[in-house]
């Protein structure tokens, strides 16, 4: 005890430090990113017309205001709006991946793997075919957020036996609820006509175009909710990391912990696709990379997570805009095409340093 405790004291200030070190980054480079992605566009405007319109939206005087009308018009309603959404997608995404490898006990995990994305897929694909009332934003919106928390929680009652979930079962059901929504999805797609068939492949590959304020105001009640909860939660996902008998032992109520931690990654997650699409590996990539990082402790790993995902988003949307003159990439392409890679890197890490994964 005498010779690991010094050890122990010693490291903690090099983590503390490092951590800070960490979010001052993430914090820096979301704020650039933000008026980055402001000000860059078809439409260029300065950075100090940027902060001038922010501050008079908000009723400040400001002489840096931008004199023309359209410009602060530009701003604010399609702006401003998008890259709001982008921070809110973000974080709500990396949150969730947070919460799926501390209840998973791995690393690799992400919030797919309980079938939100599929669902809320064949959610959005049935409002788009429907047609009516069912086919406008808010329609397709609502079915795709409702699709995501059903299919979530399908995946958790159908893994449920004797009172209890064992990880195995929820993943190998999460993997039948994903291939049953896959079917579904084909057969919506094969029911529909091309310009149904477009918009439903259009709205898989995810986009943060069209976001209005209003659609904001819903995602931000859905993840600032599910942000704090996850805080509140963080101090009991530590102890399960222990093991679930060791947490059990300390009094950790571990079934309950698994159902109120999907019902908060369908609810986020479903808040984040519902209006933006599938947008993939976000919440793999962002909490791994911190915790590689940062060390386990989830308190941490779960505020910078906020700050990693939407730094994350918010750039990817500025590339996506910016890459292809007159043209927008899909982020969710976007997003795939960087997290397809490092997922493959972690795989090979994890087979590397342990001779495979739990």
């Amino acid at each position: 005890m005498t010779v690991t405790q010094p050890a122990t004291q010693a490291r903690r200030p090099r983590v503390a430090v490092r951590a800070s070190a960490v979010l001052a980054i993430l914090t820096v480079s979301l704020i650039v990113g933000v008026l980055a992605s402001s000000a860059v566009g078809q439409l260029s405007i300065s950075i100090t017309e940027v902060v001038g319109a922010f501050g008079k939206g908000l009723g400040l005087d400001s002489s840096w205001a931008p004199a023309d009308e359209v410009l602060y018009q530009a701003l604010w309603q399609i702006r401003f709006p998008r890259v709001a959404m982008s921070l809110l997608v973000g974080a709500a995404l990396a949150v969730a991946g947070a919460v799926m490898q501390a209840i998973f006990g791995n690393p690799l995990a992400e919030p797919g793997v309980v079938g939100v994305s599929s669902g809320a897929a064949l959610g959005a694909a049935f409002a788009i075919v429907s047609g009516g009332a069912l086919a406008g934003v808010l329609g397709t919106a609502s079915l795709a957020f409702l699709g995501g928390v059903g299919a979530t929680l399908l995946v958790y009652v159908m893994a449920r036996s004797n009172g209890r979930t064992e990880v195995v079962t929820l993943l190998l059901t999460g993997i039948a609820v994903n291939a049953f929504a896959g079917a579904g999805l084909a057969l919506v797609l094969f029911a529909g006509d091309t310009a149904d068939r477009e918009q439903i492949v259009f709205w898989q590959l995810g986009t943060l175009g069209g976001s209005r304020w209003h659609e904001v105001a819903m995602v931000a009640l859905l993840t600032v909710a599910g942000v704090i909860v996850a805080l509140v939660l963080a101090r009991k996902y530590d102890l399960l990391a222990l093991g679930e008998r060791t947490a059990g032992h300390l009094g950790l109520r571990v079934e309950r912990l698994r159902i109120v931690s999907i019902v908060l990654v369908a609810i986020l997650t479903g808040a984040a696709v519902a209006f933006t699409g599938i947008i993939a590996f976000v919440g793999l990539v962002v909490p791994h990379a911190i915790r590689m990082v940062m060390g386990p402790g989830h308190r941490m790993l779960i505020a910078a997570s906020v700050l990693g995902g939407a730094t994350l988003l918010v750039w990817a949307d500025l590339f996506a805009r910016t890459a292809v003159q007159g043209a927008e990439l899909p982020i969710g392409l976007l997003t795939s095409l960087v997290g397809g890679p490092f997922f493959f890197y972690l795989l090979r890490r994890a087979r590397k340093s342990q001779g495979g994964w739990a």
